[in-house]
């Protein structure tokens, strides 16, 4: 479930963008996103194609744009500049869940114990994000508006705040015993007595997009868009081996999503 907080937060800002219609009169438009994600994480080997296709999960999303270039007050574009005629805001409320595992080398082959505890591993991450980017059109918006059929691409940066809900377990029995646990998560991080957890937390992250609309009809857009997001901690799907001793599991977590969406202006 979605936090009332993170609700709350994006009541404010959709608050605060219609105080910046009424002051300064800009158009606002609307949307849904859905998509596949990709969760980039401690789960499976790095560079490895069963773990980027295994470990993989939804998004879903809901977004609000500040339209520079126009204003419904008057059904007339706003003065021509460039930031106007190049540049939307972007607002988001999107929630994210994956599902992970270990796929790769260290899980196939020859039996043993340790390839078993890891196969027996499982985890998932739910990922509530709540944020901002600054999308910028190289061509026209005004020429985009106003020509259906029209494509608008964008590429987009970013930052969002987001409340994380990570989930491990093991089907051999209770993970933190030699038994159930491959060693590497057994060894203490700097701040938890191991390298796995079911905590929940809040995480800031930097996002980046690259995509574009498609002009539907004088007041809606389609739009593809391919975005990464890059999460300021390594705990977000769960695990954090010790990076003391654990040089490849060193990176933060970060996602890939692809997403398809709706837009529709408002007047």
């Amino acid at each position: 479930m979605i936090p009332k907080s993170i609700v709350f937060y994006f009541i404010l800002i959709i608050g605060f963008t219609n105080v910046t219609h009424a002051q300064f009169g800009f158009s606002h438009e609307i949307g849904v996103i859905a998509g596949p994600v990709a969760f980039q994480s401690d789960y499976g080997q790095r560079h490895d194609l069963s773990t980027n296709a295994g470990n993989t999960g939804y998004g879903i999303g809901l977004i609000h744009y500040i339209n520079f270039s126009y204003t419904a007050e008057c059904n007339c574009y706003t003065p021509e500049t460039y930031f106007n005629d190049h540049f939307k805001l972007r607002s988001e409320l999107s929630y994210n869940k994956s599902e992970l595992d270990h796929f790769g080398q260290w899980v196939e082959g020859k039996n043993s114990l340790a390839k078993e505890q890891l196969r027996a591993m499982h985890g998932s991450t739910s990922v509530t994000n709540i944020g901002m980017q600054l999308e910028f059109f190289p061509w026209s918006i005004r020429d985009f508006t106003a020509t259906i059929q029209s494509w608008g691409p964008f590429i987009s940066l970013g930052g969002q705040f987001s409340f994380y809900n990570a989930k491990a377990y093991s089907t051999m029995g209770p993970l933190g015993t030699p038994l159930t646990t491959f060693p590497k998560y057994l060894t203490p991080t700097d701040d938890r007595p191991y390298g796995f957890s079911t905590e929940g937390g809040n995480v800031w992250s930097i996002v980046s997009s690259v995509g574009t609309r498609y002009k539907l009809a004088p007041l809606s857009d389609l739009m593809v868009d391919f975005r990464l997001q890059y999460y300021f901690s390594d705990w977000v799907d769960g695990l954090k081996p010790n990076p003391t001793y654990y040089k490849e599991n060193k990176a933060n977590d970060w996602l890939v999503w692809f997403n398809v969406g709706y837009i529709y202006y408002l007047q």
